[in-house]
């Protein structure tokens, strides 16, 4: 098999700060503070550092080495700082290695920015000429693809407008057509899912699977895990520049997000702090699974539970909580509890609400909380949204909805149903 991109001992380093924009007297401190052992005066407070740091220096990635056969589609994740994006600059030929080697085969369009190149006093028809150059199409080619580049789009209506007077949405899905429509032997993509509404999302990873399906290799950069596990047969996972998995796309991700889960399942507040009024203020709240211990992301076939707690001032009080789970822009469902329930004394109480397994599709999804009475003096105690977030994902390792069915399902919930294939209503003739 051929091999279409050959990476070996890949490393970039990057010096912290700028040189030659400061003062003589702030290059004079600096250097001083150097000398003396001191941190550094100008450095930003709260800058996070990602333990890839050395003496104003910083290694975005670090002996990287992987090699992908013509026609692979390689998933690439990891963190944010992880070197995701470094690594596909320097393929893309945006900028160079420090050290290491790239050998490529092909030629190869990068979707690194939608939209870049677009000018707002140009229609877009004329910005679909200008990017396609951009991106290295000739006249011809553009010519001949303008008008499956307009129906994927879905502009037909405002191609002759000037793209300043475009919806961000529309202007995406314009950008995103053009790049979509080259025609090389590599493609470099990176995070072009995290923009556009659902549908649009759906469409790009559509555009991107029939790419891979036709021979294409593809780089894929996504924090989405669903659609790396879709789309890719492998992938590798960075932390801090360097490589610490390679293997199939299912594995990967699995690893990754069981590090990902362990952290942001719960949330708490202090008195001064909590939302709610002085009849009910709500403490904390935690997601976790039968395990008992909290995390923010789960597999299909987990259940889900949500603990809300909650401070009661006021004896006597009636009221009912409420769940109201969002995702991809709309509400997906609520949750209230049956009935309201008088808690006769002050103190703290808890409220848990059991999703069960099979009923969320892969997704991001955020919770807003509701804790009010409805009967009698209707009153909202606690409206909070956006609460927690957590993720869905489906690691195709244990039976779900999906079956042995590998591409995308669509819908915003996902119950895995009973089928009967047995019947059989007599001959046709």
């Amino acid at each position: 098999m051929t091999i279409s991109i050959s990476v070996e001992n890949l490393s970039k380093q990057y010096r912290l700060g700028v040189i030659g924009n400061r003062t003589l007297y702030e290059d004079l401190n600096r250097w001083w503070a150097r000398v003396r052992g001191r941190p550094d005066p100008l450095e930003k407070i709260g800058e996070v550092d990602h333990g890839n740091r050395t003496e104003g220096l910083i290694w975005a990635l670090r002996d990287v080495s992987f090699q992908l056969e013509q026609g692979e589609v390689l998933g690439v994740i990891g963190r944010n700082g992880a070197g995701k994006s470094t690594l596909l600059k320097i393929l893309s030929k945006v900028t160079g290695p420090t050290t290491g080697l790239v050998k490529m085969r092909g030629r190869i369009a990068s979707l690194l920015e939608v939209g870049t190149g677009f000018h707002p006093e140009l229609t877009g028809r004329e910005n679909i000429y200008l990017n396609g150059a951009i991106l290295g199409m000739s006249r011809n080619e553009i010519t001949r693809k303008f008008d499956e580049i307009i129906s994927f789009s879905e502009v037909e209506k405002f191609v002759d407008t000037p793209v300043k007077r475009y919806s961000s949405g529309m202007y995406v899905r314009l950008a995103f057509a053009v790049a979509a429509h080259l025609d090389p032997e590599i493609m470099v993509v990176d995070e072009v899912l995290a923009v556009g509404d659902a549908s649009f999302q759906r469409k790009c990873l559509g555009k991107l699977s029939e790419n891979a399906g036709e021979g294409r290799t593809v780089l894929f950069v996504s924090h989405n895990m669903a659609a790396i596990n879709r789309l890719c047969s492998r992938a590798i996972l960075l932390d801090r520049g360097q490589t610490i998995a390679d293997g199939p796309a299912a594995e990967i991700t699995a690893k990754y997000l069981a590090g990902a889960a362990e952290e942001d399942g719960a949330r708490t507040w202090n008195e001064d702090e909590a939302p709610g009024t002085e009849e009910v203020r709500l403490m904390g709240l935690s997601l976790y699974s039968n395990d008992g211990v909290s995390k923010s992301v789960f597999d299909v076939n987990d259940e889900i539970f949500i603990r809300l707690s909650y401070r009661v001032g006021v004896p006597n009080i009636s009221f009912r909580c409420a769940l109201i789970f969002n995702t991809q822009g709309v509400i997906a469902f609520a949750s209230i509890e049956p009935s309201e329930t008088v808690r006769a004394e002050k103190g703290l109480y808890t409220s848990t609400l059991k999703v069960p397994a099979h009923l969320l599709a892969e997704s991001e999804y955020s919770l807003n909380i509701s804790i009010f009475a409805s009967a009698g003096a209707k009153k909202h105690f606690v409206n909070l949204r956006n609460a927690i977030n957590f993720q869905v994902y489906d690691s195709m390792t244990k039976p779900s909805a999906r079956g042995d069915y590998t591409q995308n399902l669509l819908g915003i919930v996902r119950p895995m149903l009973n089928w009967d294939t047995s019947a059989k209503l007599g001959e046709i003739k």
